[in-house]
């Protein structure tokens, strides 16, 4: 990990216990502060990540520090170790155990590498603008998937849904297929399974470099978590709790992928829309016509799919959109528009395949609540495929009355 800046520690007076893994690792270098001058100490000093002693902590000096953080940019990292109530959003929980120091280090380290990835947006960002964690909005932007089939996953569910997208899953089997499809920004393990299934579920993680940094809450006391999880906490609470502990790590990792979304964008000379990973509408509309053209002129298959989503909720759309944007294959494209549709397009494929393909995809996206547990995402889902006659245009307004005619 590059050096960014020094580690600033804040806490109540002297120096605390966890401290000192930091010391041993010489990688850093550790700066302490109380409260008082905590927000000078930021200001002055410029780290890389701040810590913060959450027992003995002042809340309204830390409420200050919180703002200050918030504005700064590339992101800085706000570690709450050992807190002893709900945090602020942008501040990411960690419980310190004496035992495994290894797991302070890594919890900075991942947090480090979404600063480095923010500096690096920032930097190739032509003309420069502002992407900022407050335009993070977990209940637009993040999809936790929640596991479990003990008494309290009803009120996980609600805990979760009203502040952000939520699979859920009752077993693990499930739970692997959402991970394989969907963009997942965080786990919560809930009860019903037991320490030993749970144990090998985060090994499995581990194991997978794809989910090494992804936020895994578990609810049970009676895991030990693998280390190599740098985002791994243990909350044995309330289901409020759970949920207040879960929002600031979904969050940084919502972040971290709509960074990495932005790079490709601009890889992309900016055909790409950074939200969806879809094309953006003039890129579409450019690679539609030549696409048809190229269809009539060499022949083959062209299909264009529909997929309608209800503006009443419109995460519902941008869910779709970033599931499409997965799972489609390498051949085809697709665009969100403006009325809360999803358009796709399948290159070489006629209409008998094209209709198993978008089957295949809506039945992906009925499984994510948007804030409440009745938004869903079930798409009405349209196809039509080129005729001889057809032109761009006319291909697109008849998919429209095709599925003005399946609405009604």
């Amino acid at each position: 990990m590059s050096q960014q800046g020094p580690i600033l520690i804040v806490s109540n007076g002297g120096r605390p216990a966890f401290a000192s893994a930091l010391h041993e690792t010489k990688l850093f270098p550790v700066v302490d502060s109380d409260w008082t001058d905590a927000v000078r100490a930021v200001e002055q000093l410029r780290p890389g990540v701040v810590l913060v002693a959450c027992r003995g902590m002042n809340k309204p000096a830390l409420e200050s520090l919180r703002r200050q953080i918030a504005a700064r940019e590339p992101y800085l990292p706000l570690i709450a170790v050992d807190p002893e109530t709900s945090l602020p959003d942008n501040a990411i929980p960690f419980a310190h155990s004496d035992d495994r120091p290894e797991r302070l280090l890594a919890r900075i380290s991942a947090a480090l590498r979404v600063r480095s990835l923010h500096a690096t947006v920032m930097r190739r960002l032509d003309p420069p603008r502002r992407v900022a964690m407050s335009d993070i909005d977990p209940a637009r932007d993040a999809t936790v998937l929640l596991i479990g089939r003990g008494g309290a996953y009803p009120a996980l569910s609600v805990a979760l849904g009203e502040r952000m997208g939520l699979v859920g899953a009752l077993s693990i089997e499930a739970a692997a297929k959402h991970l394989s499809s969907r963009d997942i920004n965080g786990i919560v393990l809930a009860e019903g399974f037991t320490p030993r299934v749970v144990e090998a579920f985060l090994t499995v993680l581990t194991e997978d470099a794809r989910f090494r940094n992804l936020p895994v809450i578990v609810t049970s006391a009676n895991v030990r978590g693998a280390c190599e999880l740098a985002n791994l906490e243990i909350v044995a609470a309330e289901p409020a709790r759970v949920a207040a502990s879960t929002l600031p790590m979904v969050r940084q990792h919502a972040f971290e992928g709509h960074l990495s979304r932005t790079l490709r964008s601009i890889d992309a000379n900016g055909l790409i829309d950074a939200r969806t990973g879809l094309l953006t509408r003039a890129a579409f509309e450019r690679d539609f016509a030549d696409a048809v053209h190229q269809s009539q002129s060499r022949g083959g298959g062209l299909s264009v799919a529909r997929f309608a989503f209800d503006p009443a909720h419109p995460r519902a759309q941008f869910d779709g959109a970033r599931i499409i944007s997965r799972l489609m294959r390498q051949s085809d494209f697709g665009v969100a528009q403006e009325d809360g549709s999803v358009f796709v397009v399948f290159a070489e494929t006629d209409l008998r395949n094209a209709h198993m393909i978008a089957r295949r995809l809506s039945a992906v996206m009925r499984h994510t609540g948007h804030g409440k547990r009745d938004a869903r995402s079930e798409p009405v889902v349209t196809v039509a495929t080129l005729l001889p006659n057809d032109s761009a245009k006319s291909l697109l307004a008849r998919l429209a009355d095709d599925a003005q005619r399946a609405a009604s």
